[in-house]
């Protein structure tokens, strides 16, 4: 273990799980709480689109996924506000679509770079200093847009009626949160791909609530779970040389399905 620390690249991967778990265990309850996986999925998958434009005009993928992420959560939030019975179709529009220009803008990009797909499917060890600090800049920003409006949320996610009558604009909120959202995937994007972000994203998170109720609390434990699954995938892969981040969601799998046998374990065990 100290030999496998003594690496940059490791240290980097495993501050970036740290990154990454923060983000994921703040933004995951929401998305848990709110039943909104449908809708956090096509963001994700939308952002393929603003990295294949922007790697295809020069720049930064990941400042596409960033302008693509807002740019989708936006759109589909006001879709989800306006159009609500076209809404399962709309959003798998957005999912479709969104890959699709990615693929189209990638492979006309002239020396097509397979590094890119990376971000398909995750690498973690390939996280650089400056991917760490967008990762550190968007965990900063989440964090302190949740600390300052926690009762907005709070009230706009489980009780509209009465947040409407205390004059708290709900649908502003609700885009607000689906933001957020995306700038999430983004965050998660290092660590196992576009692709795989959403199990990341709702599994951590769901295996919290099976032990709380309190929102506060399920985040802390949510930030605890998705830091214990990260590190577990990257050691775990590293020796067999493994995909780090299909191993991060066998384990979140795995890890869900353990919390639900332990509750039901401890349930059983309290009525006898």
């Amino acid at each position: 273990m100290t030999e496998f620390l003594t690496y940059n690249f490791i240290q980097y991967a495993l501050i970036a799980c740290i990154m990454a778990s923060i983000g994921c265990g703040i933004m995951g309850t929401y998305v848990v709480v709110r039943r909104i996986g449908f809708l956090a999925g096509g963001i994700a998958h939308s952002v393929l689109a603003g990295m294949g434009i922007s790697y295809y005009l020069g720049g930064a993928p990941l400042s596409g996924a960033i302008i693509a992420a807002l740019v989708a959560s936006i759109l589909i939030g006001w879709i989800s506000l306006k159009w609500k019975q076209n809404e399962d179709i709309l959003i798998a529009m957005f999912w479709s679509v969104g890959m699709a220009l990615g693929i189209i803008f990638i492979s006309r990009t002239p020396g097509y770079n397979v590094d890119l797909m990376s971000y398909l499917f995750g690498n973690i060890l390939l996280v650089s200093g400056q991917d760490l600090m967008l990762m550190l800049l968007l965990d900063i920003i989440l964090f302190v847009l949740v600390s300052v409006l926690y009762r907005q949320f709070l009230v706009a996610s489980f009780d509209e009626e009465f947040a409407r009558l205390r004059g708290i604009n709900v649908e502003f909120y609700y885009i607000l949160l689906l933001c957020m959202v995306a700038l999430t995937v983004v965050l998660l994007i290092q660590v196992v791909g576009l692709i795989l972000v959403l199990a990341l994203l709702i599994l951590p998170a769901a295996s919290a609530s099976q032990f709380v109720s309190s929102i506060r609390h399920m985040m802390t434990l949510a930030v605890i779970f998705s830091l214990i699954i990260t590190v577990s995938g990257l050691i775990i892969s590293y020796e067999p040389d493994l995909p780090s981040g299909a191993t991060i969601i066998i384990i979140a799998g795995v890890f869900y399905l353990l919390s639900i046998a332990v509750k039901n374990t401890i349930k059983k065990a309290a009525e006898r």
